[in-house]
């Protein structure tokens, strides 16, 4: 079966847009890459709020590149980005050496902790209503490199499926798969982000939808491949049209970093994050109950030497 593989970002070009001056050391000449998100999302505005609070506050430059929670964890990794939105479930599969990673990582660690993950399964009104019922439909998700994209072919995979069983698969970007949503080339478009997620808003401002729901028997399925995993609500009332909760799948959104960065500069990052937290928090709703103590929780993954010192300076750790 022929499928179609839309690329909403090539990450070697991207990467390759950085100048010198990545190496450990002061801040005034520091020039840094953070890897986000798609366009639609949350990452990319969040990695811009940090990249303008940075340069003003710390005086190092970042480059904010587009990613996704497997893609971003593979750049820190081997040292092409030096910092990055991630998904915990992902890096823990990264420090394990788990697919679609190969080889342990060893050289990211933990900033903080910011939010829920939910991913999120969408159909047109009418559609299925369940992940058994996708089989011959067109399914639209994100790049292979995004977390949501692995998501839903573990999704898959526990209803029995995989893509071969789809019409078509799509790989595309948020703002791309919504596109193909309202003009009917597919039906059914998963995604992992906040609630409620801007392209799902768009997305129910011209087309009636459903949000396909998971039960608990599928989601212990799921955390048996990988613990990290959790059950989320979606409360009614979150888009247009929903008058139920749903329950979805998550996962915790977390910042991370090349282990090797340089600690005083990271413990300054992460006391500018902390003083503008409220401009985070405007961008990413899912913020809002956001403290010191949630943004230093253990994720199971090493935290950084200098955010460890931010937060025993703040008497979180």
């Amino acid at each position: 079966m022929k499928k179609t593989t839309r690329l909403a970002i090539t990450l070697a070009a991207g990467l390759g847009l950085a100048g010198a001056g990545l190496g450990v050391g002061g801040a005034q000449a520091q020039q840094l890459k953070l890897m986000t998100g798609p366009q639609g999302g949350s990452w990319y505005p969040l990695g811009g709020a940090i990249q303008n609070m940075v340069a003003d506050a710390v005086g190092a430059n970042i480059l904010v590149l587009p990613g996704g929670g497997i893609a971003n964890v593979q750049g820190v990794q081997s040292g092409q980005a030096d910092m990055g939105f991630a998904n915990s479930i992902s890096t823990v599969d990264a420090m394990n050496g788990r697919k679609p990673f190969t080889g342990k990582a060893d050289n990211v660690c933990n900033l903080a902790t910011l939010y829920p993950q939910y991913f999120q399964i969408v159909a047109l009104k009418g559609g299925p209503g369940k992940v058994a019922d996708f089989k011959g439909r067109r399914l639209v998700t994100q790049p292979v490199g995004n977390t949501a994209e692995q998501v839903t072919r573990m999704v898959l995979d526990v209803a029995g499926l995989k893509y071969d069983d789809m019409k078509a698969v799509d790989y595309v970007s948020y703002s791309d798969g919504v596109s193909l949503m309202q003009d009917g080339n597919a039906d059914v478009f998963t995604l992992g982000t906040t609630v409620p997620a801007s392209a799902i808003m768009d997305l129910a401002n011209s087309r009636d939808i459903s949000l396909v729901s998971l039960d608990s028997a599928f989601i212990e399925k799921m955390r048996a491949k990988n613990p990290g995993f959790a059950e989320l609500t979606i409360p009614a009332g979150s888009y247009p049209g929903q008058d139920k909760d749903v329950t979805a799948v998550g996962y915790a959104t977390h910042v991370i970093a090349r282990c090797n960065l340089d600690a005083k500069l990271v413990h300054d990052i992460m006391k500018t994050i902390w003083a503008n937290i409220g401009e985070m928090k405007s961008i990413a709703g899912a913020m809002k109950g956001i403290t010191l103590k949630s943004m230093a929780m253990d994720n199971g993954v090493p935290m950084h030497e200098g955010a460890r010192q931010f937060y025993k300076e703040e008497g979180v750790m």
